[in-house]
């Protein structure tokens, strides 16, 4: 089956927002331009400008046509299990991951990993910790505590390139699922470090337990997004008691 016309124009237009082909405040071609470009019809060019605005990407203004309003801010999928590398892929984006430690530790050097993946103190942990640079920028700082006994030989190459793609791929083990939870938090030492002076110095970081398809813990993650750049895109459909 091939693909609907209105999702290509949504995807190209897309694409070209999100790699500043079309920068922030600038306007769109009008509709009229759009469907003698894609030799489509009126009706089709509104579902892709729609779904545009749907995503925050562009603003519909009376008597100016569609106006781009996205700022290039790290968009990650707050409410799905996703490895950076699949998001930005989807996202077309180019994207760099360096690995600036990994170790192995007990928990019992990690109190709070400990009590989140509820094992006991001389459980061997690996510990990893990459920062993901988008436009030579880093964007993301990355902690991961990862049960050597489930998830063994994880080694730096594994880690820059795809630690989900080698558990599921490599290990043949499947990921299910994960509890997150989501806090805004001043800059530490680390923060300094690799972010630089920003202000406001916090961070939007999201915390996450992640198990198998059996229902394991094997994973606590730690993701640090700017505050000022981290976007949480969900869905909510009110349900009336």
């Amino acid at each position: 089956m091939t693909q609907k016309k209105f999702i290509t124009i949504y995807e190209t237009l897309r694409k070209d927002i999100i790699e500043s082909r079309i920068s922030y405040g600038a306007q769109l071609p009008s509709e009229h331009e759009l469907v003698e470009s894609y030799q489509a019809s009126r009706e089709t060019v509104r579902k892709a400008l729609n779904l545009l605005v749907r995503e925050g990407m562009i603003q519909k203004i009376r008597g100016k046509g569609s106006i781009v309003i996205y700022q290039g801010v790290t968009e990650f999928p707050f409410a799905d299990l996703t490895s950076f590398r699949e998001v930005q892929r989807g996202l077309g984006l180019q994207h760099d991951t360096e690995v600036k430690m990994i170790e192995s530790i007990t928990a019992g050097d990690v109190p709070r990993v400990k009590e989140a993946l509820n094992i006991s103190m001389n459980t061997v942990l690996c510990h990893v910790v990459r920062t993901r640079k988008i436009d030579d920028r880093v964007k993301i700082i990355d902690e991961d505590y990862l049960i050597e006994e489930i998830v063994p030989n994880v080694t730096a190459e594994i880690a820059t390139n795809s630690l989900y793609q080698y558990i599921e791929e490599t290990l043949g083990l499947e990921i299910s699922y994960s509890n997150k939870s989501i806090t805004f938090e001043p800059f530490g030492e680390m923060e300094y470090e690799v972010f630089g002076e920003i202000n406001p110095a916090y961070t939007a970081t999201v915390r996450g337990i992640v198990h198998l398809k059996d229902t394991t813990i094997f994973q606590y993650n730690i993701s640090k997004h700017l505050a000022t750049e981290f976007k949480f895109n969900d869905f909510s459909r009110r349900h009336k008691l």
